[in-house]
């Protein structure tokens, strides 16, 4: 029972990321870099405390996967953070959540899976569930431009994607280690990359800023990710593959109570389409 309301209590928190992330005066690359820094800080001491410090040598082994994974991880983060700038966080997370199918639709080319009726059919309900985000999100609206933010959504998924291709072919490191190591490596190729577009001053931030700032790297990576990584190897994967949808769920009824965000029966659908299809595919049990 603990174990499950652990896993529960993630999924509760990575659902609230859009509702902070809108509430930052900083940009999404600046965001993303605090968020590796303060997430990655965190689990180093959180593992250290538990004695699960990553192998040196398995690092070596891994260094080129863990970097590209580490530079996908955080670009991922720039483009869902724009994503929930541009367009309803239903959207967003709907389309975020296209992850899972795109590995399956790469599987046969990366991995020469063969792709039969059981893998078409969950890419089928995802391109369409996919289509009807599009004609409801293509107007411009409170945030920006909603075709925009899906399509910034999208490349966030195809992120995603490539680092959970990635960290399948990553050998000797455990969920969590894995983890330390690919979000110091983001926030590394994330930093020259936030100072060349222009150095940013915490000091003009107001204190709601900073608070919020501290949440996301604390709250919604480190923690969120200790609770993850300490509970899903001790349950079933079918109960794990079921409370995962607590993550889009809360965030789409969050978005509705705090931000009075309004879902139409179009978006439903597809995000019901969208959700249907990752859960036929397998959903992929390491969140990043």
């Amino acid at each position: 029972m603990k174990d499950r309301l652990c896993f529960i209590i993630s999924m509760l928190i990575f659902g609230s990321i859009g509702i902070i992330v809108r509430g930052i005066a900083l940009s999404s690359a600046q965001i993303a870099l605090i968020r590796g820094v303060i997430g990655s800080v965190f689990l180093i001491i959180a593992g250290l405390i538990m004695k699960k410090k990553p192998s040196t040598e398995a690092i070596r082994r891994n260094f080129i996967y863990l970097l590209l994974s580490g530079a996908a991880l955080g670009f991922n983060w720039i483009l869902l953070f724009e994503a929930y700038r541009n367009t309803s966080i239903t959207n967003a997370t709907f389309t975020y959540y296209l992850a899972p199918v795109i590995v399956v639709f790469l599987s046969p080319f990366i991995f020469r899976e063969r792709l039969n009726l059981k893998k078409i059919i969950p890419i089928i309900f995802a391109v369409i569930g996919m289509l009807l985000l599009v004609l409801t999100g293509g107007e411009k609206n409170t945030y920006g431009n909603g075709l925009l933010g899906i399509g910034f959504g999208l490349g966030a998924a195809l992120l995603y994607a490539m680092v959970i291709i990635l960290n399948k072919l990553i050998k000797g490191l455990r969920g969590i280690e894995t983890t330390i190591v690919q979000l110091t490596m983001a926030s590394l190729v994330l930093a020259p990359y936030v100072i060349l577009r222009g150095s940013f001053e915490l000091s003009v931030l107001g204190a709601g800023d900073m608070i919020l700032l501290i949440l996301v790297g604390l709250l919604n990576t480190g923690l969120a990710y200790l609770l993850y990584f300490s509970s899903i190897q001790k349950l079933e994967s079918q109960t794990v593959a079921i409370l995962s949808y607590i993550d889009p769920v809360s965030a789409v009824l969050m978005s509705g109570i705090l931000l009075g965000e309004k879902i139409t029966a179009i978006q439903l659908v597809g995000g019901i389409l969208i959700l249907g299809g990752t859960f036929m595919s397998g959903r992929d049990r390491k969140k990043i």
